[in-house]
């Protein structure tokens, strides 16, 4: 393997889908300033949105994310060509 391939803050962090919670550890360059414990051990944790966990693409179930009104202002626009 090629030396100084991967970025000297190349480590284990906590992932956590903020919407049904689960937490997942992977390598990662993330920053974070935030910390969780998971088994006795203290990781850096990158709070997400939507994960593979909770998108509908992967759980077959509708739901729609609403971000600070999105949602709303994309009907809002969109809603006069609807007809």
């Amino acid at each position: 393997m090629k030396k100084q391939t991967h970025p000297e803050t190349y480590r284990l962090v906590a992932f956590k889908d903020m919407s049904d919670e689960t937490v997942f550890i992977t390598r990662s360059c993330a920053t974070s300033k935030d910390t969780l414990v998971v088994d006795g051990v203290e990781y850096p944790l990158v709070k997400l949105e939507i994960s593979n966990t909770s998108h509908p693409f992967y759980t077959g179930k509708m739901k729609i994310v609403d971000t600070a009104g999105r949602v709303d202002q994309f009907y809002q626009r969109y809603k006069a060509r609807k007809k």
